[in-house]
């Protein structure tokens, strides 16, 4: 079994996934889908409508499509019990809440859709930093190797 293969450390597959662990790997697909669906959605628009700019909504569907692979892949390890997908996941919310204070700032349809992004980035950095989380990934925090080590 390679090192990606193998759970990580004070970990193991029979113990049940926390919820918290969970519902910050939906989080981190939904967003991740969201992404995806806008990318071919700006791609497809780019291609086959009269947007004003052509070429810059073919690139912005395809910078889309590309970053939604961030959240995806963090959600996959995180679901798989990785301890690397903390930190994409962790950015990925970081990164969510300017452009969600972007939306609410608009005076249109974006404020709601600004609401949902901001609460999503919110609960899920919530959930990602919580100890049963980090826990469940085999992450110590500040010191534990030194606490590990008291008697």
């Amino acid at each position: 079994m390679s090192a990606e293969q193998t759970p990580a450390p004070g970990t193991s597959t029979a113990e049940p996934r926390p919820g918290r662990l969970t519902a910050a790997a939906a989080l981190a697909a939904l967003e991740g889908l969201a992404l995806a669906a806008g990318g071919v959605y700006l791609f497809v628009e780019g291609l086959t409508g009269s947007p004003d700019d052509r070429r810059g909504a073919v690139t912005g569907g395809v910078t889309l499509v590309v970053l939604a692979l961030l959240p995806l892949l963090a959600a996959r390890g995180l679901v798989l019990r990785r301890r690397w997908s903390r930190g994409p996941a962790v950015i990925t919310q970081i990164l969510a809440l300017p452009v969600a204070y972007n939306l609410l700032r608009a005076d249109s349809m974006a404020i709601p859709a600004g609401i949902v992004l901001a609460v999503v980035a919110v609960a899920a950095l919530v959930l990602l930093v919580n100890p049963a989380t980090t826990a469940a990934l085999g992450i110590r925090g500040p010191g534990g190797a030194e606490e590990s080590r008291r008697p």
